[in-house]
């Protein structure tokens, strides 16, 4: 394996903070809007805008050809419509805290999925840094749990978003992209879109949304800063290394709780802080080279 780029730790970094604040926007949107109206107007939106910058604003990017669009439609189904369509409808049954604290499950199913469908030989930093993190994320969540909004519905539906996307992040590593960044995303959030709209109309009571600032200030975000920049940033650490990419979704919910605490209201202890120095050891223990 190479060794890793230290000009992979500012986009790294800047994925966690952003990616942290999916959890958070959502919970203000799904306050206003059905959880899959929210997901829908966010992907077709997102997926519109993405396309017109690649291929109004940008020139020379190549349209997808052939079995490009079959993995783009495989991609989309579990990166886009099974994952972020499961994961807002868990964020109506489960705290802001929750949610952040299931992107640390992602590091876990990758690795596994990483050894078993890219027969790939795990190193034992990686491992060490996967259990250190593990735990100090556990470490830091241990308060909110005790008082955070669940139900078991919504914490199984968090579980399978979360294998659905770590299956897609093995999925796109498996092959070698000829489409930009971009254009892969702008796609696959556009297609995610569409297949998750028939879902929508059928099941959604589209009539109780109320399309007020809080809507549209949330589904900005979450277009934005979380779709398009954190996206953009998770393609370019996939492409490095998918293992050591999930190495930064540690981060994630120690992030959350931060974004949380100031805007929902939930508590930092001294759990919070023991666990985020876990975290940073883990990782750093899981990114040193061989």
């Amino acid at each position: 394996m190479p060794n890793p780029r230290p000009a992979l730790l500012i986009p790294g970094l800047l994925f966690a903070m952003l990616w942290a604040s999916a959890s958070v926007a959502t919970k203000f949107g799904v306050q206003s809007a059905e959880p899959l109206v929210l997901a829908t107007v966010r992907f077709l939106i997102a997926g519109v805008g993405m396309l017109l910058v690649a291929y109004g604003f940008q020139k020379g990017n190549p349209m997808p050809t052939g079995v490009e669009w079959k993995r783009l439609i495989i991609f989309a189904t579990l990166n886009t419509t099974v994952y972020l369509g499961l994961f807002v409808l868990a964020l109506k049954q489960v705290s802001a805290g929750i949610g952040s604290l299931s992107t640390a499950t992602n590091p876990l199913f990758i690795t596994l999925m990483s050894a078993i469908f890219l027969r790939r030989k795990l190193r034992w930093q990686e491992g060490a840094g996967l259990a250190l993190g593990l735990t100090g994320v556990c470490m830091a969540a241990y308060p909110l749990l005790g008082q955070a909004y669940a139900t078991v519905e919504g914490l199984l539906i968090l579980l399978v978003s979360m294998l659905s996307v770590s299956a897609a992040t093995v999925y796109y590593a498996r092959y070698t992209w000829r489409l930009p960044n971009l254009v892969i995303n702008g796609w696959q959030v556009l297609i995610g879109g569409l297949l998750i709209l028939p879902v929508t109309l059928l099941t959604a009571d589209v009539g109780a949304t109320t399309f007020d600032g809080r809507f549209w200030l949330s589904v900005g975000w979450l277009i934005g800063p979380v779709s398009v920049v954190a996206l953009q940033l998770w393609f370019r650490l996939v492409r490095t290394d998918a293992v050591r990419a999930s190495l930064w979704l540690f981060l994630c919910p120690i992030f959350g709780f931060a974004y949380s605490y100031l805007l929902l209201g939930e508590p930092i202890t001294g759990y919070t802080v023991a666990g985020t120095v876990l975290v940073v050891a883990g990782l750093g223990i899981g990114r040193r080279p061989n």
